[in-house]
């Protein structure tokens, strides 16, 4: 068991855009910018296929031209209950240009779900795209929805995912459940125990690659070091990168990230 990190002030070591200038920009611009390519890529885009029976068991679904390589699934962050599926869709562009299709799952947020019962939804998803296309299917996410695509990686969890890379993710629950958040999140020990990726094994068959920015917040490189160490998987802090424009290099196929995210397959 990896014994949790105490910082000194959660809340604080946890907090993002109050340590990014201009952080409270990013959310318009990635609507902004997630609405452009939706209209761009136009009939390529296959919106909220129901993958389940829950209002926000839906997924995005985009097409490469020609027949898809395999599959990348892009998880959303926002701490579990924040964002949408909508707000990302840009981040499409750099495994379409490489010849993957591309699903952005939406998924039910907290305090209306548990984050196991978030887990459960992401591997639903993940079982449906394998119906959709063939061909290796890559799990990544960015924060939150970095840890929802490392759990896809984890030996407790059943589904056709080859390789997960999370980016900046939250893999290690315990010090979240004394940030205020929690009185949202409701993380208990036991679910921290089952939840967090670190404290379960790779699953045989699956490799790893853990991404995070190299200027992200102390917590946040703790947390990305843990996984890759308990994981035995190698893990790039991206020079000059902070939480916000880390999953940046996901619009660029030819990204160091993007390498990263196809690198095996």
């Amino acid at each position: 068991m990896i014994p949790a990190y105490r910082w000194p002030d959660p809340d604080r070591e946890y907090a993002n855009g109050a340590f990014i200038a201009g952080g409270a920009d990013y959310p318009a611009r990635w609507t902004e910018k997630a609405a452009a390519f939706r209209k761009a890529i136009g009939r390529r885009a296959e919106l909220d296929l129901v993958y389940g029976p829950a209002p926000r068991q839906k997924l995005d679904l985009f097409l490469p031209e020609g027949t898809p390589r395999g599959v990348v699934i892009f998880v959303h962050g926002g701490y579990w209950h924040l964002f949408s599926k909508s707000h990302w869709s840009h981040l499409a562009a750099g495994p379409l240009a490489r010849g993957f299709a591309v699903a952005m799952p939406g998924y039910t947020l907290a305090p209306m779900a548990r984050i196991a019962e978030m887990t459960a939804e992401i591997a639903r998803a993940a079982w449906f795209m394998g119906t959709r296309v063939q061909g290796p299917m890559v799990a990544t996410g960015h924060s939150a929805g970095g840890h929802l695509a490392a759990r896809m990686g984890c030996a407790d969890i059943a589904v056709p995912v080859k390789r997960v890379v999370p980016i900046s993710p939250l893999a290690e629950l315990g010090p979240l459940m004394a940030t205020e958040m929690n009185a949202t999140l409701r993380i208990d020990a036991g679910e921290a125990a089952a939840e967090s990726p670190a404290r379960q094994k790779l699953r045989d068959g699956v490799t790893a690659h853990v991404w995070v920015g190299a200027e992200e917040r102390p917590a946040f490189l703790w947390q990305a070091r843990t996984l890759a160490e308990e994981w035995a998987c190698p893990w790039t802090a991206a020079s000059g990168k902070h939480h916000f424009d880390v999953i940046e290099g996901l619009e660029d196929p030819a990204s160091p990230l993007c390498e990263t995210l196809h690198a095996g397959l």
